[in-house]
């Protein structure tokens, strides 16, 4: 186990704040009932009621949100359960705070959703308002309708492809957040081309959770957990993500763009990780509850994470707590010893905690579930990466590579 704390954790003790925040406004509240969704339980946290973020948390969230982070530029992002459950007054009203608060700094929005609610007097306000949207769409029908139905049980992929279409043809700026799970294993070319046609932005998420003896999903370290099987294992993993650079790396590289294959390519060029997953220590980012409380991360929304209640403890204090500083410095400190002597650290740095599952061969306890996968990805792609890290030090377009592809 690391013995010296990690510069980056380091760094926090001493810099500006500079955090960003994810707001539930409805809570785990939704309008499906997603298989796989890691958020659905939450609502037993607070004893199942239907949450709403009142006007008077919403005014406190916004104004000590912008007044703590030391930035020009302060990031707003909606997320749930299913954000446009609380009603587009809601957003209008957020706008408003917004303006109200900001002073001399810049305001952006993003909002991941379901998009089963997106009509036309949403996309307006979307693009009038400069909100980036994150829409959920695993792919093709059958792998999309394999585990997000409604409540009622009935299928949402009409509705959703209808959502991107709406949204693209009045102007709204969107990507897609696709889950990759025990559906989409072995079809990782399929998907890509069909969300290629959707959006030029796409963020690939593997599914992994594990749950208890009473089939809630449980974080790591959970005695007796095992596998949900709607989850992907690290070989399928390792193989859907390859299939989908190959296709890219040969047509499709500076047109559309993939969040893993753009971070792993800064890594690579010495960039820091725009996300948290691939960072060296999490904590810069925390999870606001429709209430007020507070926890250090969405996927770790657990009574022994609560930092506080914004309405009693300023957000900058609960960010400064020193049990989230601790939070974000044990995803270094709890790596296994055989993560520390991999060549591809720098690149995934034990991606996200939540999917430490695993037992190295060596008995450590803390090894990523997904390991295999991302070091098979890693080692795939070390060539290429290389290759365009050096187009991009002669100030030359990475989609030169696809030519070496072509021949």
């Amino acid at each position: 186990m690391p013995t010296v704390l990690p510069f980056s954790a380091a760094q926090k003790l001493t810099r500006p704040a500079n955090f960003a925040t994810l707001v539930k406004p409805v809570g785990s509240a939704c309008n499906l009932h997603c298989a796989y969704c890691y958020y659905l339980d939450k609502a037993e946290l607070y004893n199942r009621h239907t949450p709403r973020m009142s006007s008077e948390i919403l005014e406190e969230y916004i104004r000590q949100y912008i007044k703590s982070v030391q930035a020009p530029v302060v990031t707003f992002c909606w997320h749930g359960g299913e954000p446009l459950l609380a009603g587009l007054p809601f957003y209008r009203e957020a706008i408003e705070l917004q303006n109200k608060y900001k002073g001399e700094k810049q305001i952006e929005n993003t909002l991941q959703t379901n998009g089963t609610l997106i009509d036309s007097e949403w996309c307006s306000f979307f693009r009038d308002n400069h909100f980036l949207v994150g829409l959920s769409l695993d792919g093709p029908r059958d792998i999309h309708d394999a585990f997000r139905l409604d409540k009622g049980g009935h299928p949402t992929f009409e509705r959703v492809l209808h959502a991107a279409q709406l949204m693209a043809t009045q102007q709204v700026e969107f990507n897609i957040l696709c889950t990759v799970n025990a559906r989409s294993a072995g079809r990782g070319i399929e998907v890509y081309r069909f969300l290629r046609n959707l959006s030029p932005f796409i963020q690939f998420l593997p599914v992994l959770e594990h749950v208890d003896s009473e089939r809630r999903i449980v974080p790591p370290g959970t005695e007796g957990s095992v596998p949900t099987p709607y989850s992907i294992s690290a070989a399928e993993w390792g193989e859907f993500i390859c299939s989908v650079y190959d296709e890219w790396v040969r047509n499709d590289v500076g047109r559309i763009f993939v969040q893993l294959f753009d971070i792993t390519l800064a890594q690579w060029c010495g960039l820091p990780s725009t996300l948290c997953a691939f960072c060296e220590t999490c904590g810069d980012g925390l999870a606001v509850e429709h209430n007020g409380d507070v926890y250090s991360c969405d996927h770790f929304v657990y009574p022994s994470h609560r930092l506080g209640n914004l309405l009693t403890t300023p957000l900058r204090e609960l960010w400064s707590d020193k049990r989230h500083f601790r939070f974000g410095a044990d995803k270094y400190e709890g790596l296994p010893g055989v993560c520390l002597h991999c060549r591809y650290l720098f690149l995934c740095h034990g991606e996200c905690p939540k999917h430490r599952f695993a037992v190295s061969g060596k008995g450590e306890k803390g090894l990523n579930s997904l390991c295999k996968g991302y070091k098979q990805f890693f080692q795939h792609t070390e060539n290429d990466m290389k290759r365009m890290r050096q187009l991009l030090s002669q100030d030359l377009p990475p989609a030169l590579i696809m030519q070496s592809h072509k021949s």
